[in-house]
């Protein structure tokens, strides 16, 4: 494991930004230790320091992953988020999106959320924002992109898509092998 550069360590604030803003300084600050951002295999892991040390220990070929992997970087060097960081952002998210009972299931299937589907979204969600997707019982379900602004779903059409799909935790059953 190793430190981010200062271009990867960019790229990744940026992702996490579009979610949480700058809400970024309560995940590396936290009332219960400091935390940080490691790169192992292309993937970036957040983790205690406490164990980032203990993970020290461990050699560099033998160890699978530390903490919790937050995403990892393309072969084009661009960061996707994975839904394990879904944990950690929804408490601090900025901009939400609700979905009606019927619509769960299509999303933890993998589809965009529709108009008809959704219940409620936060006001002043710009076009393009990335947004926590929850069920009307506040359970947080996913994440993805706002397709439309709060003022544009208003108006839309029922079968119009209002949030782009980025990530869902059916995902934790549908690719688990490509989550370790």
């Amino acid at each position: 494991m190793r430190p981010l550069t200062e271009e990867e360590t960019k790229v990744v604030f940026e992702k996490i930004s579009k979610y949480i803003g700058g809400n970024i300084k309560l995940l590396v600050d936290r009332p219960d230790g400091n935390y940080c951002f490691r790169l192992h295999r292309e993937r970036v892991y957040y983790m205690s320091e406490k164990l980032l040390k203990l993970a020290s220990c461990v050699a560099r070929e033998s160890l699978l992953g530390s903490g919790t992997c937050f995403g990892k970087f393309t072969k084009s060097q661009k960061f996707r988020l994975q839904i394990t960081a879904l944990d950690f952002l929804a408490p601090y998210a900025k901009h939400k999106v609700w979905v009606k009972p019927g619509s769960e299931q299509s999303f933890l299937y993998g589809n965009h959320v529709v108009k008809s589907g959704l219940g409620r979204i936060t006001e002043n969600t710009a076009q393009y924002q990335g947004v926590v997707v929850y069920s009307m019982a506040d359970l947080p379900l996913g994440f993805g992109v706002a397709a439309k602004s709060t003022q544009e779903c208003r108006h839309a059409d029922p079968m119009a898509l209002v949030v782009f799909h980025q990530a869902d935790i059916g995902e934790y059953i549908r690719e688990e092998n490509d989550l370790v």
